[in-house]
């Protein structure tokens, strides 16, 4: 999801906490994670939508991650970070229908193979090939075919099944695409926002099946915001709570209980991926003004986590979270502290990744957004670090490791 602006300000207070596992008597908590080579991950910025404007993006390029994504990797690695997240960039491979061309592929499985790295794989981050209807039946078959072909180069290269999110954001995307206009398809009613939602997850379902066919092995990710809508005062609630019970509409047609003519089964729903920005709360209507914590409208991060959980029951993992500028030390020790605190109340949380990982050019203008713990040069090979960051980062390896015996 697109980034915060340059002038955010959260005005975090460090949130008092005991140092569990202080004393050396061992992990907290009964539950410790294993789905990830990492507890934190690295999440690099892939998307490849056309904006308004008729422009396609594709941030691998412009953040010259294709070209030093070995390097990129070797150099989380050295921070303790063996998971990230990446993406496969669909319209690149299938310029032909039914034809691939992994050559933009090929050098990023290689690179995790080299450094021992762990990815997960966006298939479809808000881009497509050219000259496909995203509403059509061939989109949803076109996209099967493409999803289990990934899924058998990934066997031959690695040997593994992978482990990959479908379509990211389905809830966010539709939105944007559907119902305000800021990517491909364009459209701005809420009516093709619903369709498009509806389509997303016919695509998920297919791209699914088919890598399970492909991979039995395989780990599926369904990634989505999580949010809180508040009604201003004086105001009906009633459109605000729909709002927030909409966040929840594509994770339960994945698993069959809304709209179940689109084929959706528990089984479908496998891994929870949440993400949390700072202005992922907000009031509603009008300009949107966000609601941050220390404002008694704000609902507590953990409770938001604890609330996907119990809804779902199945594993579960912060796939983003960012803030841009000084803020980012900050930040991350707040959703430290937030995820320390629902693994405590119960939550089983497999991680929490950085993203994006690396400073990026922005979505509408190319402005620099200072928000990985990497950062962006025009030469050399090795990212400059947000050294702040990387420190936050330092620390909350110990205090995970101490709750839970985190890696």
């Amino acid at each position: 999801m697109q980034n915060s602006p340059d002038d955010a300000r959260t005005d975090l207070a460090p949130v008092q906490e005991s140092s569990p596992g202080a004393s050396g008597s061992g992990p907290e908590l009964g539950f410790r994670p294993s789905l990830f080579r990492s507890f934190f991950l690295g999440g690099f910025e892939c998307s490849t939508h056309r904006r308004r404007d008729g422009r396609r993006l594709d941030l691998i390029r412009g953040t010259r991650h294709d070209v030093l994504i070995t390097q990129d990797y070797r150099q989380l690695a050295d921070m303790g970070i063996r998971s990230v997240r990446d993406g496969v960039r669909w319209h690149l491979v299938e310029t032909t229908p039914g034809h691939y061309d992994w050559c933009s592929v090929l050098p990023a499985l290689r690179a995790a193979r080299e450094t021992g790295t762990q990815v997960a794989w966006d298939l479809c981050h808000y881009g497509w090939p050219d000259g496909l209807d995203v509403y059509s039946s061939a989109f949803v078959d076109r996209f099967a075919a493409f999803s289990a072909a990934f899924a058998r180069l990934h066997l031959a290269e690695t040997g593994e099944a992978p482990m990959v999110c479908p379509v990211n954001e389905i809830s966010f995307f539709s939105w944007a695409g559907g119902e305000a206009g800021l990517m491909n398809p364009g459209h701005t009613d809420r009516e093709h926002s619903d369709e498009l939602k509806r389509q997303l997850v016919r695509a998920t379902l297919a791209g699914t099946r088919a890598v399970r066919e492909a991979a039995p092995a395989a780990r599926i990710l369904a990634i989505d915001p999580i949010i809180n809508i508040v009604a201003r005062p004086g105001e009906d609630p009633a459109e605000a709570e729909a709002r927030n019970e909409g966040q929840f509409h594509a994770w339960d047609m994945i698993a069959g209980r809304m709209s179940p003519e689109l084929g959706g089964a528990p089984e479908m729903l496998d891994i929870l991926g949440v993400n949390y920005y700072w202005n992922n709360q907000w009031l509603h209507g009008g300009l949107r003004e966000p609601l941050l914590p220390g404002d008694a409208r704000h609902k507590p991060l953990r409770d938001l986590l604890a609330g996907a959980h119990a809804r779902y029951g199945r594993p579960i993992f912060m796939a983003e979270t960012s803030i841009e500028g000084d803020e980012r030390a900050p930040w991350f020790r707040y959703v430290g502290e937030e995820v320390r605190a629902a693994m405590r109340a119960g939550v089983p949380m497999e991680g929490i990744c950085f993203y994006p990982v690396l400073s990026h050019p922005g979505w509408d203008d190319d402005r620099y957004c200072p928000n990985g713990l990497l950062e962006l040069r025009e030469e050399g090979d090795i990212r400059p670090v947000h050294e702040p960051l990387a420190a936050e980062l330092a620390g909350q390896r110990r205090l995970f490791h101490a709750l839970c015996g985190a890696r």
